[in-house]
């Protein structure tokens, strides 16, 4: 039981962190219409990004399964994790909407192209759970939506959150690298320790790397 509930923890923060550009997507899409139908372009919005999500992300669970497709996918999530370190202060750009449909689909189309990374996150660390998928995404999203300013805020008040789920992160694509049955028998020949080395190695690497390369732009935008 305390393996589910860390597990669901660990697939709820992944998805608060790297939404933070989502909760930017609906706050502009809906920012130019009328009180009432911005509520309810958040709300249609929500339901259909929701329904893309969890249709992506247990496609991506069966995918995983797929011979060399978790070795690629570890190196992925690798950088994603790096990525996310470097550029979490990104804001995007996205055109505010003038009618309620177009509002609607801007949230959809936006949340589906700004999620693949989350699919794969999820899908990973998951491991083929199906309730903890849906129960984790079920419940981070509506957080993100209508607590998009509050997500912003805590994400860049607390940055250890960043770098928290970024670890995490890390963690999974070294268990989806020493997972992928062809790994196992032609690169690490089912070697106990590379079981849980690699993971804390890769762990490691993305907390270390994402410092560096976000200092180093941060350096650059100076000069």
């Amino acid at each position: 039981m305390l393996d589910w509930v860390l597990l669901f923890l660990q697939i709820m923060l992944i998805n608060i962190v790297l939404s933070g550009d989502n909760a930017v997507v609906i706050a502009l899409a809906s920012k130019n219409l009328p009180l009432h139908q911005r509520k309810q372009a958040i709300w249609w919005g929500a339901f259909g990004a929701i329904g893309l999500r969890l249709v992506l992300t247990v496609v991506a669970v069966y995918l995983l399964s797929v011979p060399y497709i978790q070795a690629a996918g570890s190196l992925l999530l690798l950088w994603i994790a790096v990525k996310l370190l470097a550029d979490d202060d990104s804001h995007a750009n996205v055109k505010q909407a003038s009618s309620l449909g177009k509002a609607i689909w801007t949230i959809i189309v936006a949340d589906l192209v700004m999620s693949l990374d989350n699919v794969l996150a999820i899908a990973a660390k998951a491991q083929g759970n199906i309730t903890v998928i849906i129960l984790g995404i079920g419940l981070s999203v509506p957080i993100i939506i209508w607590g998009s300013t509050l997500v912003m805020n805590l994400l860049h008040k607390f940055p250890i959150l960043v770098y928290a789920g970024a670890g995490i992160l890390g963690y999974t694509a070294g268990e989806m690298f020493v997972s992928d049955e062809k790994m196992q028998n032609y690169v690490l020949h089912h070697n106990v320790t590379a079981h849980w080395s690699i993971p804390v190695v890769t762990t490691i690497f993305v907390i270390i790397a994402g410092f560096f390369w976000k200092k180093s732009l941060t350096a650059g935008k100076a000069a």
